[in-house]
């Protein structure tokens, strides 16, 4: 069966119909509307850290969503320091260090609902150069597409580092293999993804979209920029 769709919006109601009627997701439900957790979440982050840039990266950017809770218990483990952008966007980013985090406190640090506690705020100015991404997703092509729950967070964030003059770098996303279709349309803001790791396979992109430069910043709206002032913060920023 050929699974490519019209719009993001069929491939998305695709994916969380068949992850709820296969019974392959987990908390938190409803996974409609969400990046939705799945079962062997925990194998996926696993084979993630089985490959460059991930495995011997210094500062890694990583989405604050529940399937990738073992990306973030993971990165801490071998000493990766990431940057966890708060949900929405309404305050920017925090670092979490785990030079500054015990051991035993790791899980609690990765969970979004009591993360705070050993989370840094980062001003923008002072984001280090991230070596690589992990992104969430809802439903994702061989080729390196990507579609989140729709809000466009994570394009938003990867334009942010493009915006403070940050190189493009690898993205990479965890799904369970059910989120893999064929096909859905893509637009030139979308994030490109390099690597999509399942529990069970590592799918290396062989020719990654091309990277937005920045943000388009005709696309939003100053609710938007109300919304998320980390976008504000970065304009006041440019204009220094």
């Amino acid at each position: 069966m050929t699974l490519s769709f019209n719009s993001k919006d069929s491939a998305r109601q695709y994916v969380w119909d068949t992850l709820k009627e296969q019974r392959l997701a987990r908390f938190p439900f409803p996974i409609h509307g969400r990046i939705p957790n799945f079962k062997g979440a925990e194998a996926a982050a696993g084979r993630l850290f089985e490959v460059r840039p991930w495995k011997d990266a210094n500062f890694l950017k990583i989405n604050p969503d529940s399937p990738q809770k073992p990306v973030r218990i993971e990165a801490l483990k071998r000493g990766i320091t990431y940057f966890m952008p708060t949900p929405r966007l309404k305050a920017g980013f925090m670092k979490f260090d785990p030079a500054r985090i015990p051991p035993e406190k790791f899980r609690e640090a990765a969970a979004l609902s009591t993360c705070h506690a050993w989370a840094e705020e980062v001003p923008l100015d002072a984001l280090p150069r991230i070596d690589a991404i992990v992104a969430g997703s809802v439903a994702v092509t061989r080729t390196g597409k990507r579609c989140g729950k729709g809000a466009g967070y994570s394009d938003i964030e990867f334009a942010i580092l493009r915006e403070l003059g940050r190189p493009a770098v690898p993205v990479a996303t965890t799904v369970h293999p059910v989120q893999i279709v064929d096909d859905f349309p893509r637009d030139d803001i979308d994030l490109p993804l390099s690597m999509v790791v399942t529990p069970d396979e590592i799918i290396k992109v062989a020719d990654p979209f091309p990277p937005p430069e920045g943000i388009d910043w005709d696309r939003l709206s100053e609710q938007d920029l109300d919304d998320m002032p980390v976008l504000r913060d970065l304009r006041a920023l440019q204009k220094r």
